[in-house]
């Protein structure tokens, strides 16, 4: 390495000696309880479940001899100089707070990263559409032949690899609101794809959900870019409070500065850079996401590697993924589709006829209204299962445009029995398709290990 963060160095030099433990034994932390034991820090770890539910991670760390506090008092003796949380761990829980007030530092594995990191920084964030634009920003970035580092809520930690990083690298960060809550570093690139309920079984109201989105442009300075959303009403709202350069997307009007799609073409300033027929990924929301990294990268990436990535990109596992064509009938995996408007701006606007949709799970408590009139509109057999299967059906059976039996609606236990009504219901020309519109939180750990759980049931088929 012809290269030194200084910074980082004395990051690691100062917590050499420190007690430091990490709330969740989960991914994203492991690679950070090792890292820090070769730093020189203390570390602990703590988790709300017991040691038989850890699995491997807990057997790695009972091999590597580091003291776990487990069980329902897992935040007891808080005592740390350094408290590392998880995601999905409130900020605002009074164990923090209290540590907090005693002086300790309590941060997250992003919030350090974002404070070391000696590149370039470009972070998304939305209620849909975030992982694909992430992603399609970090393809972009390679196409122009930069080394780039992809991770956050897309399923990576980075800061294990942070002294591998050199300034002439890019990082590409997919952010969530429980990760930007409480985040006060600005990325030198921050992208709001959208905005609508989401997460309201954990933050205390919408307003809150808001707020913790806008941490990720309220630090930039005037040398930063931010790319918003025209045509979300929230998100447009956020232009009056940027510093840096705004750039707004659009496919309804043409934004003073930034991008739009006149419903053939994306145009950068007035400038056509990409025919939509050129994108390989279907959907209208693909190409917002599309005009979403498009103005994130602009001026550092051509429009010939942007035309080559649209050509080439396949898209993202669990985002309307075909999963095989069987008898005649096509089986898609759409399991990010965690909400509402996921599942009408995604599956329920890809296919031209009516489909047999999978759908439901864990409640967050976000409106299914809107869902209702979309499922009556592109769907002819809905399959309900988990705890949100009474809200959907009740969104579908209110709504105007609801005829009984139109669409027709099963009822399923657990996945193996939703796809085998759907193998029986499918006749040839069909698609059946799983989109939730829910978290997984009931049935499975997250989203992906429904996704694949669908695909073995789906290939077994």
């Amino acid at each position: 390495m012809d290269f030194k963060n200084q910074k980082c160095e004395d990051f690691f030099h100062a917590l050499q000696g420190k007690t430091v433990t990490f709330c969740g034994i989960a991914r994203s932390h492991m690679p950070l309880i090792r890292l820090f034991r070769e730093k020189g820090a203390l570390v602990s770890a703590r988790d709300k479940r017991p040691l038989e539910e850890l699995g491997e991670n807990g057997r790695q760390l009972l091999a590597l001899g580091v003291p776990m506090h487990l069980g329902e008092s897992y935040l007891q003796n808080l005592s740390e100089d350094v408290i590392f949380r998880t995601p999905g761990m409130k900020y605002t829980l009074p164990q923090l707070a209290a540590a907090r007030q005693r002086g300790q530092a309590v941060t997250s594995e992003l919030e350090v990263f974002f404070d070391l990191c000696p590149c370039k920084l470009y972070a998304v964030t939305g209620s849909d559409g975030k992982t694909t634009t992430t992603t399609l920003i970090s393809e972009f970035l390679k196409a122009e032949g930069k080394t780039v580092h992809l991770g956050g809520n897309i399923g990576k930690p980075l800061l294990p690899e942070i002294e591998t990083i050199a300034p002439t690298h890019c990082a590409v960060v997919e952010l969530s609101s429980f990760q930007l809550i409480s985040m006060r570093q600005p990325p030198h690139v921050a992208v709001v794809t959208n905005l609508s309920p989401n997460h309201l079984d954990v933050h205390k109201d919408m307003q809150e959900y808001i707020d913790s989105k806008r941490n990720i442009y309220q630090h930039q300075n005037a040398f930063s870019r931010t790319v918003l959303n025209a045509d979300n009403e929230t998100t447009a709202s956020f232009a009056a409070e940027t510093r840096g350069d705004t750039w707004l997307f659009s496919r309804q009007n043409q934004p003073p500065r930034g991008v739009w799609c006149s419903g053939e073409t994306i145009l950068v300033n007035g400038e056509a850079v990409l025919d939509i027929r050129d994108i390989k990924l279907p959907g209208w929301h693909n190409v917002e996401n599309y005009m979403a990294a498009i103005a994130a990268v602009w001026g550092d990436v051509s429009p010939e590697s942007i035309r080559q990535v649209a050509k080439d990109f396949g898209g993202v596992e669990h985002r309307a993924e075909l999963v095989r064509e069987l008898g005649g009938v096509k089986y898609y995996n759409d399991s990010i589709a965690s909400s509402p408007t996921r599942t009408i701006s995604g599956t329920l606007s890809l296919y031209k006829e009516k489909i047999l949709l999978i759908c439901g799970g864990y409640d967050k408590h976000i409106p299914y209204a809107p869902l209702g009139p979309a499922i009556c509109d592109k769907v002819k057999t809905l399959i309900l299962l988990g705890a949100t299967a009474p809200k959907i059906e009740e969104a579908v059976t209110a709504a105007p445009n609801y005829q009984p039996g139109a669409p027709r609606i099963l009822h399923a236990g657990t996945m193996e029995e939703a796809v085998s009504l759907a193998h029986r219901e499918a006749v040839p020309g069909d698609v059946v398709s799983l989109s939730p519109a829910s978290a997984a939180f009931d049935l499975y750990p997250n989203f992906e290990v429904r996704g694949r759980h669908f695909k073995e049931l789906v290939n077994a088929l």
